[in-house]
């Protein structure tokens, strides 16, 4: 019997759930073995967990389950924790390429003989991603990026205010689409040119899809790839735009998108937005800003010689924006590899997953 521990989030702002009520009814209904932390700030009520079947224990008691279960999340673990673990954890690590603090959160992991199964990494065998958060991540961004281009003309020089989930994508779209209409009326009716890098990817598809959904005509939408791109950067023509959404997967070394000093000389860009959110990674195509921003304060200014704003948004959980429907999505495309956890010996996703995990702790060895 397969044993599954949701733990609760504790990342601020974090309403999303990597199994749904709906996906823990098809496992429970298997033979699988859920438990379920409490959260007041998960979209689904721990009622609709219990109605379904789960045991429910407080939050935080991932500590004390049993070795055998595994423990599964979305985010980071909780922050200032530096204990062993020894269980294996199904989650999005943010480890593997080498972002910051990578070998600490390893190192916890080898010092307990735990493994970590990282979201991210769990590849079918073609090597594309069994499930990821990708299109409403890119659908949230351009949401973010439309919406602070809004404010910049709406209310100049003041800060852009907090967020806090929608409840579907139609009342986002209303929300926005209304602030749009608004603030190109005081642009001389002149509708913000949006461009997306990385647009034939399931970010960059919801991102344009957004774009879409509030009315900006598909001229206004420029949609850049890999044959875009190939000649490597800079690329000017970046700074035409009036918002930048970053979509590309990160996954080598790839010159600058664009330089601080070019953000000096004249440009149309006044938002970016990073859904990739490589900001600790040594290789981040955007080089103008260093820190990752939050829904309470999501954008960060970037300064420059150039008179006009420039406002970086670098969010790392931007479908949260959108809890339910995003966690819906992912659960269910997630499914059938949770399924083969009763055969992980015989997988080759988890063991894939498994290789990966043991690939990276011998690297960290290797700068002992």
């Amino acid at each position: 019997m397969v044993y599954l521990w949701l733990r609760a989030e504790t990342k601020a702002m974090e309403h999303r759930a990597a199994l749904t009520p709906s996906t823990c009814k098809t496992l429970l209904d298997r033979g699988f073995k859920i438990t379920v932390e409490r959260s007041r700030e998960r979209i689904f009520d721990d009622e609709e967990y219990e109605k379904v079947g789960c045991h429910m224990v407080p939050i935080g008691e991932w500590r004390k389950a049993p070795k055998e279960a595994y423990i599964v999340g979305l985010k980071e673990l909780p922050e200032g924790e530096t204990d062993p673990l020894e269980h294996t954890h199904i989650f999005f690590a943010h480890c593997f390429k080498n972002q910051g603090g990578w070998t600490d959160i390893l190192g916890r992991f080898d010092a307990g003989q735990g493994t970590i199964l990282d979201l991210e990494f769990l590849n079918d065998a073609q090597g594309r991603r069994v499930a990821a958060f990708g299109y409403h991540a890119g659908f949230a961004g351009a949401a973010i990026g439309v919406d602070d281009w809004c404010h910049q003309k709406l209310n100049p020089g003041q800060v852009l205010p907090p967020y806090k989930p929608f409840p579907n994508e139609a009342a986002l779209i209303s929300y926005i689409r209304e602030r749009l209409d608004r603030a190109v009326a005081l642009n001389n009716n002149k509708v913000p040119e949006v461009m997306v890098m990385g647009a034939l990817g399931r970010c960059g598809k919801g991102a344009c899809d957004f774009a879409r959904a509030v009315g900006i005509p598909e001229a206004k939408i420029i949609q850049w790839d890999m044959a875009e791109t190939k000649a490597g950067g800079p690329f000017p023509r970046i700074l035409e735009s009036e918002i930048f959404v970053n979509c590309i997967y990160l996954n080598q070394p790839i010159p600058p998108f664009f330089t601080p000093e070019m953000l000096d000389h004249e440009r149309n860009l006044s938002v970016i937005v990073d859904v990739s959110c490589d900001t600790t990674n040594p290789h981040n195509p955007i080089p103008v800003y260093s820190i990752n921003t939050t829904f309470d304060n999501a954008v960060v200014t970037v300064p420059t010689k150039n008179p006009l704003p420039l406002e970086v948004c670098s969010i790392d959980h931007l479908p949260t924006l959108l809890p339910r429907e995003s966690s819906e999505a992912f659960s269910r495309d997630l499914l059938p590899t949770i399924i083969d956890l009763e055969n992980r010996e015989q997988s080759a996703v988890w063991g894939g997953a498994e290789a990966l995990f043991k690939q990276k702790v011998a690297a960290m060895k290797a700068l002992a």
